[in-house]
């Protein structure tokens, strides 16, 4: 039984019951029909115990689902031992950080929304340190560092990122005039990587309201395993619902779309560095 699941357990134990109750069977019913107790059904619905890829197939097949590349995807989920460079950090940092470098690891693509802080995937050190800094309750050196380690850590991913960000994201100092002018400097060398967009949404838009609300959006292996991240001042939350994925794809096509081209936010980046 495991005592902590991460967040990709317990999202594979959230896509099976979704499965089951759209299959409109009860959890004693789905275990009936794997020859296991109902307790062992609960347990894996719930993400305190794995599931084989055998029993994962059979229930898929119990539950009509005929999404291949689902249920593939499903068995990638519940079959992976992978034990990522964030584990180093377990004891070490909150959960909510190693979970979320995990979803990162898996990633087909990320989308982000930035209106306050620049992403935290483009920052520089001293940027996230006067970040970290800033926080209520206070951190201790030691903690501010950890930080700041595991987001350089982070940073070294290779699939597709977009970033929107607001203006007022740039030109909020979250640290001095140099910590700003090196900020601006480094997104803008970051923009020109193959695998980085840089999109801004600058001030003169006019009546555009759609930027309101900062977000990550992390792709899955299959859409329906797409993630959205939203970050609150007691933690980052996980939204999965297909109804809300839904909204939230809408919204990043709506921000991007009244977004500057990259190359002109590259200018733009360039034009406001020079103001410092």
């Amino acid at each position: 039984m495991r005592r902590e699941p991460t967040a990709r357990q317990l999202r594979l134990a959230t896509e099976l019951r979704r499965l089951r109750e759209a299959a409109g069977l009860t959890s004693r019913e789905a275990a009936s029909l794997l020859g296991v107790s109902p307790a062992q059904i609960t347990h894996i619905e719930s993400a305190l115990a794995g599931v084989s890829e055998q029993r994962l197939r059979r229930l898929a097949s119990h539950y009509a689902c005929t999404d291949e590349e689902f249920v593939d995807a499903l068995v990638a989920m519940a079959t992976d031992r992978t034990r990522g460079w964030w584990e180093q950090y377990r004891g070490l940092l909150p959960t909510p950080f190693l979970d979320l470098s995990e979803l990162e690891h898996h990633a087909r693509f990320q989308r982000h929304v930035a209106i306050l802080y620049v992403p935290g995937l483009l920052q520089t050190e001293d940027y996230s340190r006067a970040v970290f800094s800033a926080r209520l309750p206070e951190l201790t050196r030691e903690e501010i560092e950890l930080r700041i380690q595991h987001r350089k850590a982070r940073q070294q991913f290779t699939v597709p990122y977009e970033a929107v960000i607001h203006e007022a994201a740039l030109r909020i100092r979250v640290g001095d005039r140099a910590v700003s002018r090196a900020q601006l400097n480094r997104l803008a060398e970051f923009s020109e990587a193959d695998h980085i967009t840089v999109r801004v949404i600058p001030f003169d838009l006019d009546g555009f309201a759609s930027a309101a609300s900062t977000m990550t959006f992390v792709g899955g292996p299959v859409p329906r395993l797409d993630t959205v991240v939203r970050d609150a001042l007691h933690g980052s939350a996980f939204i999965d619902s297909e109804a809300q994925l839904n909204t939230y794809r809408t919204g990043f096509r709506k921000v991007e779309g009244a977004s500057l081209e990259p190359v002109a936010s590259r200018e733009f980046i360039h034009n406001l560095a020079k103001e410092l």
